[in-house]
């Protein structure tokens, strides 16, 4: 069976959930290998193998940590040589987007991005993709060359298949380009406890209608009550009621949890964009012809501040 790359996400080894659905979907494809860069591959790999890899091409160097993205895409271009995979799988995060572009044209092939969806074709992967503003859902395969192709987080849950997982070293030989921009200094971002908003599994966001910084406790309270990630409109975000990072939209980050729910959100086609292909969306709002209420699963007409509340005292109660 063809063998798949996979681009390991990961933190000192500790494996992020959007690779685990990489290789739940890589095995429909052919044999997951899992492509993992910079130290921490030994405490990996046990992950990597649970989910399906049948090896991991492991690679360390400085250049990984100390430089920007061209160190990893030379060394995804030396595992496409090594292994002559039937297609390189990323995660659809900005810096994935980013590596994958210069990788497609590096070796000479076709590139999708933001895939929802993966499967065999008779010729090659065919990859499903929720386009203009989501309102099409096209399917499409690269024609040229190994298809790369980035996924966005959740699109699969993750589903164990232990394989061999075994560590072989990568070589990589680093071009010119890859020492042309250093990372000069690294703030670690504040911990809120809260899961990624792009990798959560449920999502609460807050827009006009929270009406003031202050009232964001309201949104808070709901996310924490449900484990959730906190997210924001533009129009929130603009007012300053909400950091820039927490925006979800055309203009912010796209999203695509297992449950969304809108607050005081009129629904404007940037916000859909971001949030549309959410596999359950619930909103409120206090104007029953907000253009939200033509999306949604659920929808509650009445205002947030009693609504969102006792939701979430409900959440509560229910919990324990």
């Amino acid at each position: 069976m063809a063998e798949v790359l996979v681009y390991v996400d990961h933190t000192d080894g500790a494996v992020r959930k959007p690779t685990l659905e990489l290789l739940t979907l890589a095995r429909r494809l052919g044999d997951p290998v899992a492509v993992h860069l910079g130290g921490g591959a030994d405490t990996a790999a046990p992950t990597l193998a649970e989910y399906g890899a049948v090896k991991v091409l492991a690679a360390d160097a400085p250049e990984f940590a100390d430089y920007l993205v061209v160190p990893k895409v030379d060394a995804l271009r030396a595992a496409v040589e090594a292994v002559s995979p039937a297609a390189v799988l990323l995660p659809s995060s900005t810096e994935g987007k980013e590596i994958a572009a210069r990788l497609a044209l590096r070796i000479g092939s076709g590139i999708i991005t933001d895939a929802v969806d993966l499967e065999a074709g008779d010729s090659g992967p065919v990859a499903t993709q929720s386009v203009f503003a989501a309102s099409f859902t096209t399917r499409s395969r690269v024609s040229k060359g190994v298809p790369v192709i980035t996924v966005k987080p959740n699109s699969a849950a993750p589903e164990t298949a232990p394989a061999a997982g075994e560590v072989e070293q990568l070589a990589v030989t680093f071009g010119e380009a890859a020492t042309g921009t250093r990372v000069v200094s690294r703030t670690p971002r504040e911990s809120t406890g809260r899961p990624e908003l792009t990798e959560a599994a449920i999502v609460v966001s807050g827009g006009r209608g929270v009406n003031g910084a202050e009232n964001f406790s309201v949104i808070e309270d709901l996310a924490d009550a449900l484990g959730a990630a906190v997210g924001a409109s533009r129009a929130a975000v603009d007012a300053g009621w909400y950091p820039h990072t927490h925006q979800v939209g055309q203009t912010g980050k796209t999203v695509s949890p297992q449950l969304y729910v809108a607050a005081g959100i009129s629904g404007a086609i940037q916000h859909r964009a971001g949030m549309q292909t959410s596999k359950t969306i619930v909103a409120v709002n206090k104007d029953s012809e907000a253009p939200i209420f033509d999306l949604v699963d659920y929808g509650v007409v009445g205002d947030l501040f009693q609504v969102v509340p006792q939701l979430t005292e409900e959440v509560k109660a229910r919990k324990g």
